[in-house]
Protein backbone atom coordinates (compact mmCIF):
# COMPACT_ATOMS: atom_id res chain seq x y z
CA UNK A 1 0.00 0.00 0.00
CA UNK A 2 1.66 3.14 -0.94
CA UNK A 3 2.20 6.26 1.98
CA UNK A 4 0.15 8.78 0.08
CA UNK A 5 -2.68 8.70 -2.12
CA UNK A 6 -1.42 10.94 -4.59
CA UNK A 7 -2.25 11.97 -8.28
CA UNK A 8 -0.14 13.39 -10.78
CA UNK A 9 -1.70 17.16 -12.09
CA UNK A 10 -1.77 17.57 -15.54
CA UNK A 11 -1.88 20.83 -17.53
CA UNK A 12 1.19 22.24 -15.70
CA UNK A 13 1.52 25.80 -16.43
CA UNK A 14 4.99 27.10 -18.36
CA UNK A 15 5.70 29.62 -15.18
CA UNK A 16 5.01 26.86 -12.91
CA UNK A 17 7.38 24.48 -14.60
CA UNK A 18 9.98 27.31 -14.92
CA UNK A 19 9.42 27.80 -10.92
CA UNK A 20 9.96 23.86 -10.37
CA UNK A 21 13.01 24.27 -12.39
CA UNK A 22 14.27 26.90 -10.66
CA UNK A 23 15.13 26.02 -7.48
CA UNK A 24 16.72 22.31 -6.03
CA UNK A 25 16.53 24.01 -2.63
CA UNK A 26 14.36 26.56 -0.25
CA UNK A 27 17.97 28.06 0.04
CA UNK A 28 18.48 31.39 -1.09
CA UNK A 29 20.50 34.70 -0.78
CA UNK A 30 16.61 36.60 -0.57
CA UNK A 31 16.60 40.00 2.17
CA UNK A 32 12.66 40.90 2.60
CA UNK A 33 11.02 44.30 4.13
CA UNK A 34 8.42 46.52 4.21
CA UNK A 35 7.61 49.57 4.70
CA UNK A 36 4.36 51.53 5.01
CA UNK A 37 2.83 54.51 2.81
CA UNK A 38 0.64 57.35 3.05
CA UNK A 39 -1.56 57.42 -0.33
CA UNK A 40 -4.11 60.00 0.28
CA UNK A 41 -2.51 62.03 -2.09
CA UNK A 42 -1.55 59.35 -5.02
CA UNK A 43 -5.50 58.59 -4.78
CA UNK A 44 -6.41 62.17 -5.10
CA UNK A 45 -3.92 62.43 -8.45
CA UNK A 46 -4.75 59.25 -9.63
CA UNK A 47 -8.36 60.23 -10.01
CA UNK A 48 -7.33 63.80 -11.11
CA UNK A 49 -5.31 61.88 -13.82
CA UNK A 50 -7.88 60.01 -15.21
CA UNK A 51 -10.29 63.18 -14.99
CA UNK A 52 -7.87 65.13 -16.85
CA UNK A 53 -6.68 62.19 -19.71
CA UNK A 54 -9.16 59.64 -19.58
CA UNK A 55 -6.20 57.36 -18.94
CA UNK A 56 -7.26 54.55 -16.46
CA UNK A 57 -4.24 55.26 -14.12
CA UNK A 58 -3.09 52.74 -11.56
CA UNK A 59 -1.07 52.08 -8.50
CA UNK A 60 1.09 50.17 -10.75
CA UNK A 61 2.08 52.59 -13.16
CA UNK A 62 2.95 54.92 -10.14
CA UNK A 63 4.91 52.00 -8.55
CA UNK A 64 6.63 50.89 -11.87
CA UNK A 65 7.90 54.76 -12.86
CA UNK A 66 9.19 55.29 -9.00
CA UNK A 67 11.06 51.83 -9.23
CA UNK A 68 12.43 53.34 -12.17
CA UNK A 69 13.13 56.59 -10.71
CA UNK A 70 15.13 54.91 -8.16
CA UNK A 71 17.04 52.50 -9.94
CA UNK A 72 18.14 55.62 -11.73
CA UNK A 73 19.19 57.40 -8.49
CA UNK A 74 20.48 54.02 -7.43
CA UNK A 75 22.45 52.36 -10.52
CA UNK A 76 24.71 49.79 -8.46
CA UNK A 77 21.16 48.14 -7.90
CA UNK A 78 20.65 48.00 -10.85
CA UNK A 79 22.92 44.86 -12.04
CA UNK A 80 23.59 41.20 -12.51
CA UNK A 81 25.83 38.77 -11.21
CA UNK A 82 28.24 36.85 -13.81
CA UNK A 83 30.90 34.63 -13.21
CA UNK A 84 30.27 35.89 -9.57
CA UNK A 85 31.26 39.68 -10.89
CA UNK A 86 28.91 42.69 -10.78
CA UNK A 87 27.45 44.19 -13.78
CA UNK A 88 25.70 47.23 -14.26
CA UNK A 89 22.51 46.97 -16.66
CA UNK A 90 23.08 50.52 -19.41
CA UNK A 91 19.07 50.13 -19.09
CA UNK A 92 16.52 50.63 -16.62
CA UNK A 93 13.48 47.93 -17.51
CA UNK A 94 10.51 47.08 -15.16
CA UNK A 95 8.62 44.33 -15.82
CA UNK A 96 5.31 43.40 -14.22
CA UNK A 97 3.51 40.26 -13.91
CA UNK A 98 0.31 39.54 -15.92
CA UNK A 99 -2.09 36.44 -15.06
CA UNK A 100 -3.26 35.08 -17.70
CA UNK A 101 -5.91 32.04 -18.23
CA UNK A 102 -7.03 29.81 -20.93
CA UNK A 103 -9.60 27.13 -20.42
CA UNK A 104 -9.21 27.14 -16.43
CA UNK A 105 -5.09 27.10 -16.55
CA UNK A 106 -3.74 29.76 -14.91
CA UNK A 107 -0.46 30.92 -15.96
CA UNK A 108 1.86 33.90 -14.96
CA UNK A 109 4.23 35.67 -17.54
CA UNK A 110 5.47 39.44 -17.61
CA UNK A 111 5.07 42.68 -19.78
CA UNK A 112 8.02 45.17 -19.54
CA UNK A 113 8.71 48.65 -20.05
CA UNK A 114 12.15 49.27 -21.44
CA UNK A 115 14.07 52.98 -20.72
CA UNK A 116 11.14 53.74 -18.15
CA UNK A 117 13.27 56.51 -16.09
CA UNK A 118 12.63 58.01 -19.29
CA UNK A 119 8.90 57.98 -19.80
CA UNK A 120 5.80 59.58 -18.45
CA UNK A 121 2.97 57.89 -16.61
CA UNK A 122 1.41 58.13 -19.55
CA UNK A 123 3.35 56.83 -21.93
CA UNK A 124 4.09 53.85 -19.17
CA UNK A 125 0.49 53.62 -19.20
CA UNK A 126 -0.11 52.98 -22.57
CA UNK A 127 2.58 50.88 -23.31
CA UNK A 128 1.97 48.68 -20.46
CA UNK A 129 -1.26 48.34 -21.47
CA UNK A 130 -0.54 47.27 -24.99
CA UNK A 131 2.14 44.84 -23.73
CA UNK A 132 -0.48 43.07 -20.98
CA UNK A 133 -3.17 42.72 -23.89
CA UNK A 134 -0.93 41.72 -26.41
CA UNK A 135 0.60 39.03 -23.82
CA UNK A 136 -3.30 38.32 -22.34
CA UNK A 137 -4.15 37.65 -25.88
CA UNK A 138 -1.17 35.41 -27.13
CA UNK A 139 -0.02 38.09 -29.52
CA UNK A 140 3.41 38.30 -28.03
CA UNK A 141 4.94 35.79 -30.53
CA UNK A 142 8.73 35.03 -28.86
CA UNK A 143 7.00 34.95 -25.34
CA UNK A 144 4.56 32.42 -26.85
CA UNK A 145 7.45 30.35 -28.50
CA UNK A 146 9.21 30.40 -25.01
CA UNK A 147 6.77 28.85 -23.36
CA UNK A 148 5.87 26.46 -26.23
CA UNK A 149 9.87 25.56 -25.65
CA UNK A 150 9.22 24.75 -21.55
CA UNK A 151 5.74 23.27 -21.60
CA UNK A 152 8.33 20.42 -23.63
CA UNK A 153 11.01 20.22 -21.65
CA UNK A 154 10.49 16.71 -19.37
CA UNK A 155 10.16 17.30 -15.63
CA UNK A 156 13.36 15.40 -14.84
CA UNK A 157 15.39 17.80 -16.69
CA UNK A 158 13.77 20.91 -15.73
CA UNK A 159 16.39 21.66 -13.49
CA UNK A 160 18.78 21.26 -16.19
CA UNK A 161 17.57 22.99 -18.21
CA UNK A 162 16.62 26.38 -16.79
CA UNK A 163 20.14 26.33 -15.38
CA UNK A 164 21.77 25.88 -18.63
CA UNK A 165 19.07 28.96 -20.18
CA UNK A 166 20.10 31.04 -17.74
CA UNK A 167 23.77 30.53 -17.89
CA UNK A 168 23.64 31.01 -21.56
CA UNK A 169 21.59 34.23 -21.31
CA UNK A 170 23.00 36.27 -18.63
CA UNK A 171 25.93 34.50 -17.87
CA UNK A 172 27.61 34.24 -21.47
CA UNK A 173 25.43 37.26 -22.31
CA UNK A 174 24.20 35.05 -25.33
CA UNK A 175 20.89 36.34 -27.56
CA UNK A 176 19.10 33.28 -27.52
CA UNK A 177 16.34 34.02 -29.33
CA UNK A 178 16.68 31.54 -32.01
CA UNK A 179 15.96 29.00 -29.01
CA UNK A 180 12.22 30.89 -28.62
CA UNK A 181 13.94 33.12 -25.41
CA UNK A 182 12.86 36.14 -25.32
CA UNK A 183 15.50 38.78 -24.86
CA UNK A 184 15.49 40.48 -21.26
CA UNK A 185 12.09 39.32 -20.33
CA UNK A 186 12.36 39.90 -17.10
CA UNK A 187 14.58 43.15 -16.60
CA UNK A 188 16.56 44.99 -13.76
CA UNK A 189 12.70 44.86 -11.53
CA UNK A 190 9.91 42.77 -11.78
CA UNK A 191 6.44 44.85 -10.31
CA UNK A 192 3.12 42.57 -9.02
CA UNK A 193 0.77 43.96 -7.47
CA UNK A 194 -1.03 41.37 -4.62
CA UNK A 195 -3.17 44.35 -3.35
CA UNK A 196 -5.31 43.29 -6.96
CA UNK A 197 -5.65 40.12 -5.31
CA UNK A 198 -6.88 41.66 -1.79
CA UNK A 199 -3.74 40.84 0.21
CA UNK A 200 -2.03 43.91 2.57
CA UNK A 201 1.32 41.97 2.29
CA UNK A 202 3.17 39.37 0.48
CA UNK A 203 7.08 38.61 -0.11
CA UNK A 204 7.80 37.20 -3.49
CA UNK A 205 10.48 35.11 -3.66
CA UNK A 206 13.35 36.18 -6.09
CA UNK A 207 13.44 33.45 -8.84
CA UNK A 208 17.30 32.83 -10.28
CA UNK A 209 16.02 31.90 -13.36
CA UNK A 210 15.26 34.81 -14.33
CA UNK A 211 18.40 36.68 -12.41
CA UNK A 212 16.35 39.30 -11.47
CA UNK A 213 17.85 40.79 -8.25
CA UNK A 214 14.91 43.13 -7.08
CA UNK A 215 11.01 41.94 -6.85
CA UNK A 216 8.38 44.72 -5.50
CA UNK A 217 5.27 43.90 -4.19
CA UNK A 218 2.49 46.65 -3.45
CA UNK A 219 -0.70 46.02 -1.46
CA UNK A 220 -4.12 46.81 -1.29
CA UNK A 221 -4.80 50.23 -0.57
CA UNK A 222 -6.87 50.51 2.83
CA UNK A 223 -8.38 53.14 6.05
CA UNK A 224 -6.31 52.73 8.83
CA UNK A 225 -5.89 55.35 11.66
CA UNK A 226 -2.80 57.25 11.61
CA UNK A 227 -1.19 60.08 13.20
CA UNK A 228 -1.34 63.55 11.37
CA UNK A 229 -0.57 67.09 12.95
CA UNK A 230 -0.48 64.73 16.24
CA UNK A 231 -4.05 64.13 16.43
CA UNK A 232 -4.99 60.13 15.30
CA UNK A 233 -7.22 60.46 11.83
CA UNK A 234 -8.48 57.93 9.09
CA UNK A 235 -5.90 57.76 6.39
CA UNK A 236 -5.61 55.85 3.22
CA UNK A 237 -2.29 53.35 3.67
CA UNK A 238 -0.39 50.45 1.67
CA UNK A 239 2.47 48.69 2.08
CA UNK A 240 5.23 48.17 0.00
CA UNK A 241 6.70 44.66 0.24
CA UNK A 242 10.46 44.06 -1.27
CA UNK A 243 12.80 41.02 -1.87
CA UNK A 244 16.36 41.57 -2.71
CA UNK A 245 19.22 40.22 -3.19
CA UNK A 246 22.02 40.58 -1.04
CA UNK A 247 25.19 39.16 -2.91
CA UNK A 248 25.09 42.84 -4.16
CA UNK A 249 22.41 44.45 -3.23
CA UNK A 250 22.77 45.72 1.41
CA UNK A 251 20.64 48.04 3.12
CA UNK A 252 22.66 51.02 2.11
CA UNK A 253 21.27 50.49 -1.81
CA UNK A 254 17.91 49.18 -0.10
CA UNK A 255 17.38 52.51 1.65
CA UNK A 256 18.01 54.81 -1.32
CA UNK A 257 15.12 52.96 -2.93
CA UNK A 258 12.61 52.71 -0.36
CA UNK A 259 13.44 56.68 0.01
CA UNK A 260 12.66 57.10 -3.37
CA UNK A 261 9.24 55.35 -3.31
CA UNK A 262 8.27 56.70 -0.20
CA UNK A 263 9.03 60.33 -1.65
CA UNK A 264 7.16 60.13 -4.84
CA UNK A 265 4.26 58.10 -4.16
CA UNK A 266 3.46 60.18 -0.67
CA UNK A 267 3.93 63.05 -2.70
CA UNK A 268 2.67 62.36 -6.28
CA UNK A 269 1.36 66.03 -7.79
CA UNK A 270 4.99 66.94 -7.20
CA UNK A 271 7.21 63.95 -8.84
CA UNK A 272 5.04 62.02 -11.65
CA UNK A 273 3.71 63.78 -14.52
CA UNK A 274 2.78 67.50 -14.05
CA UNK A 275 -1.56 67.53 -14.73
CA UNK A 276 -1.42 71.32 -15.95
CA UNK A 277 0.75 69.23 -19.13
CA UNK A 278 -0.85 66.61 -19.98
CA UNK A 279 -3.22 66.70 -22.99
CA UNK A 280 -6.91 66.94 -21.27
CA UNK A 281 -9.80 65.17 -21.89
CA UNK A 282 -11.07 64.98 -25.17
CA UNK A 283 -14.61 65.83 -26.17
CA UNK A 284 -17.41 62.54 -25.67
CA UNK A 285 -17.92 62.09 -29.18
CA UNK A 286 -14.38 62.14 -29.73
CA UNK A 287 -13.13 60.44 -27.22
CA UNK A 288 -11.73 56.65 -27.28
CA UNK A 289 -12.35 53.97 -24.26
CA UNK A 290 -10.30 54.90 -20.85
CA UNK A 291 -7.01 52.46 -21.25
CA UNK A 292 -7.34 50.06 -19.35
CA UNK A 293 -4.40 48.28 -16.96
CA UNK A 294 -3.36 45.69 -14.59
CA UNK A 295 -3.95 47.11 -10.48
Amino acid sequence: MAHLELVPKDNISSFRKLAIGSWKTSYDPSVYGSMTLRMDKAVAYIEAFRQKTGVRLTVTHLVTKAMAEALRRCPDANAILRFNKIYLRQRVTISTLVVQTDGGKVDLTSAKIDDAEQKSLREIAAEMEAAVQKVRQRKDEMMEKGKSSIQKIPYLFLNMFTWLMSFFMYTLNWNMTWAGMPRDAFGSAIVTNVGSLGLDTAYVPLVPYTRVPIFIAPGAIKDAPVVEDGKVVVGKIMNVNATFDHRFIDGFHAGILANTLREMLENPFEHFDKLDDVAPVLPATDRKPPVSAVG
